[in-house]
This record gives structure tokens, C-alpha cells and sequence, in this order.
């Protein structure tokens, strides 16, 4: 990708949606440019695909923390997939570094959040944890709030 195709998906990035008008007059390209350069960046893979994000994607679950979380042992994929079955966990990534997993949570209260937070260290193989609320989000040029 060279510098236009990045500002590009930059550009794609604030707002999927925008016409190809309004994309080539932000970059200074001609619309059949974009068109020609949208269409290679799909071909390649460099733009796997769009997507929509609801205002449930951003309220649903107000309180959002990241728990870090060092294991013992070989028991990754056994905590893995206990945390997995947590419904309050959105997604959970193995790490290298200091943490051997991460894993998203989102709860309705903080007092859900400190359950959850209780169980993750109660597990079996889970020796240190650290956990952090997460104040807002911002995605690809977009305050997201929460």
C-alpha cells in the first residue's frame, strides 16, 4: 500500500458510507481513480471487507476492562476456554510478554465487573492478574464514547 491507498482507508475508516465523490474530492484524485484503487485494495485482501457498527456495539456493556492475566504451567487453552464460557467475556487473546492471555469483558455494573474479575483469578492455573476499566474507545478516527 503506498500513501494514497492509506489515506484512502483512512478515509474509509471515518465513514465506510462516504461516495466516491466525496472520497476522491477529500484525497484530490479522480473518482474513477478511487474506484480503481477501492477495487485493487479488495483484490488483494488489503481490505478483507465493511462493516456496521450499532449504537448496541458501543452501549450495550457500559462497563469495559481488559483483565491481563499470567497462568502457570501448560493450562492456556484449559483457561481459554473456561473464560470463553464466561458471558461477560467478549473476546480472549493469548500474548506474549509479561501476560499470557487478555481477556475483554463487558459488564452492566462495576459490581458485575468485580465478580467476573473474582472468578478469572479463582480459576485453576490463574496465578496474577491485572485489570483495566476502559474509560473510552476511539476507532479509526472516531470518538466511540463509553
Amino acid at each position: 500500500m503506498d500513501e494514497t491507498d492509506q489515506l484512502l482507508v483512512a478515509e474509509l475508516r471515518r465513514d465506510a458510507r462516504a461516495s466516491l465523490s466525496d472520497l476522491a474530492a477529500r484525497i484530490g484524485l479522480s473518482r474513477a481513480t478511487i474506484r480503481s484503487r477501492m477495487d485493487r485494495l479488495v483484490q488483494s485482501g488489503e481490505i478483507a471487507g465493511f462493516t456496521v457498527l450499532t449504537r448496541s456495539d458501543i452501549t450495550a456493556l457500559p462497563i469495559r476492562a481488559l483483565v491481563m492475566i499470567g497462568i502457570e504451567g501448560r493450562g492456556a487453552e484449559k483457561i481459554m476456554a473456561r473464560l470463553s464460557g464466561n458471558p461477560a467475556v467478549q473476546a480472549v487473546h493469548s500474548t506474549v510478554g509479561k501476560w499470557d492471555l487478555i481477556a475483554e469483558i463487558g459488564t452492566q455494573t462495576l459490581p458485575d465487573l468485580d465478580e467476573v474479575v473474582f472468578r478469572i483469578r479463582n480459576l485453576e492455573g490463574v496465578m496474577t492478574s491485572e485489570t483495566n476499566l476502559l474509560m473510552s474507545t476511539r476507532r479509526a478516527g472516531r470518538r466511540i464514547g463509553g
